[in-house]
Formats: structure tokens, C-alpha cells, sequence
């Protein structure tokens, strides 16, 4: 018996003797079950290697976060030197190194 099936045979259950708290409750069970597959078949994660692909996906996800940190920290160390860099130059035209090489 499939979970359609079951998920019939407690609605007519329901119908044919009044809903009582454990038919209602294992019709919401079911009924629960019966759409996380429809869920997951739509999605194309309702094969045994699912688990697999959902690890990976959490995997790369999680690398893409690291790169991508990784990626602005580098930026602003770059912004950082060159400002630097640049206030060094100020300072040596400021105070007049270039005469002195000359």
C-alpha cells in the first residue's frame, strides 16, 4: 500500500466513522509524508544518492563563503597598501627627497 493509498483509506475512515484525534492525526501524518516526496521528487532529491548531493552542495556552498571572504580581505589589504604606499610618497615629496637624489 502505497502513502496515497493510506492517505484515502484514512479520509474515507474519517468520513465513515467520525474524525477522532489519531485518525486526524496520522491524515496530517501522511498527508505530511505524501508532499516532502512530491517535494523532493520535484526537486530531483528522492534518489538514495540525495544524501550525497546535499553534503556536497553544504561542502561547496561553505567553499564559495571562504573564497568569497577571502576574496574582500584581499581587496582591502591591497586598498590598505596602496593608500600606504601613496601616503610614503606624500611624505618623501613633502619633506623633500627627490632633491636630495638629484
Amino acid at each position: 500500500m502505497n502513502r496515497q493509498d493510506m492517505l484515502a483509506g484514512l479520509v474515507a475512515q474519517a468520513i465513515d466513522t467520525g474524525a477522532d484525534l489519531v485518525t486526524l492525526r496520522a491524515i496530517v501524518e501522511e498527508s505530511s509524508e505524501l508532499g516532502a516526496e512530491r517535494v523532493l521528487d520535484k526537486l530531483g532529491l528522492d534518489d538514495e544518492g540525495a544524501h550525497d548531493d546535499l553534503d556536497e552542495l553544504r561542502d561547496l556552498l561553505s567553499a564559495w563563503r571562504a573564497a568569497k571572504a577571502s576574496a574582500s580581505k584581499a581587496v582591502i589589504e591591497w586598498c590598505v597598501r596602496g593608500l600606504m604606499a601613496l601616503l610614503l610618497i606624500g611624505i618623501a615629496v613633502r619633506i623633500g627627497v627627490p632633491e636630495l637624489l638629484r
